[in-house]
């Protein structure tokens, strides 16, 4: 809760009412401490003054209200040379909802698996079984024929050898 608490102090909406700069310092060295390095952090900090005293000034800055607007508009007029952090930050906000849905989808699965097969098999199979239902997608594309012909073919490259 509090990492979407956070971000909202990079919300644009009502002329920067929500921009708070220690919130958001807050969110780079709690939630991002390895995609910022000290010297990138102090530079932020900077980023953010001078971000705050640019953007109220702004005409086209002014009617944003979105954090993804935020990020187009500063990649459309190159404010992102500039502001190049808080753009970065900007989209490590804007993939969070992707990231964790996508952990999400990974764990969904492995539990369904554990809890049916835990005492059935060995972990060996298990792990192989579990990676197979997370991609599914591409397991879809194999049929049981060119799953038996590739056995039958390393059989014969092994007695071959």
């Amino acid at each position: 809760m509090e990492l979407l608490t956070l971000r909202n102090a990079l919300v644009p909406k009502d002329a920067y009412k929500a921009f708070n700069i220690e919130d958001i310092y807050t969110l780079v060295n709690k939630y991002y401490p390895l995609d910022f390095s000290e010297q990138e952090k102090i530079s932020l900090k900077f980023q953010l003054q001078h971000f705050i005293i640019d953007a109220p000034n702004h005409p086209d800055l002014k009617n944003l209200s979105t954090m993804l607007e935020l990020c187009q508009f500063l990649a459309r007029t190159r404010k992102l040379r500039t502001f190049y952090l808080i753009d970065r930050l900007i989209r490590l906000i804007l993939t969070l909802p992707v990231s964790i849905a996508t952990t999400e989808r990974s764990f969904s699965p492995m539990k369904i698996i554990k809890t049916r097969l835990r005492n059935k098999m060995e972990d060996e199979f298990l792990t192989d079984n579990m990676i197979i239902y997370i991609v599914k997608e591409i397991a879809e594309n194999f049929s049981f024929d060119s799953i038996i012909d590739e056995f039958k073919d390393l059989k014969e490259r092994r007695a071959i050898f």
